[in-house]
């Protein structure tokens, strides 16, 4: 039996995640991190975007949002605002969460104001991105 982590994503409202898999890909500050049994010890925070999942031979993809991820040799812990497989993603409300978040950069806001509203944009482009992945 191959080697495997447990992975698991917390939200505010649950567990969306708690398995072991092989490998995880995860939309970090710094990039995108692939996380294989007994990598290094982490702790780092995420960016909105897509987390990839192997396990069994087959990916599973969700849409994740801002958040940290703690990495140990035999797991990854994910605490995020949002984790959302493509079955459950409303591609037409990420379409229009997406031309509110665009409208709204157009207008003049403070710096924190813009924060909020691009963290906004980036989640729901993370949607729209795992949501039309099957497509492509």
């Amino acid at each position: 039996m191959a080697a495997t982590l447990k992975l698991e994503i917390v939200t505010p409202e649950a567990t969306a995640y708690s398995e072991d898999v092989e490998m995880v890909t995860l939309p970090g500050a710094e990039g995108e991190l692939g996380v294989y049994p007994n990598h290094v010890p982490l702790l780092t925070t995420l960016n909105p975007g897509e987390l990839r999942v192997l396990k069994g031979g087959k990916e599973t993809f969700l849409a994740i949002g801002e958040g940290f991820v703690e990495i140990t040799g035999s797991s990854v812990s994910v605490l995020t605002d949002m984790a959302l497989e493509p079955s459950v993603i409303d591609e037409s409300a990420a379409e229009a969460a997406v031309a509110r978040a665009q409208a709204a950069m157009k207008e003049d806001h403070g710096s924190e104001e813009v924060a909020a509203i691009q963290a906004s944009l980036q989640k729901a482009l993370a949607q729209l991105h795992v949501k039309r992945r099957r497509r492509s």
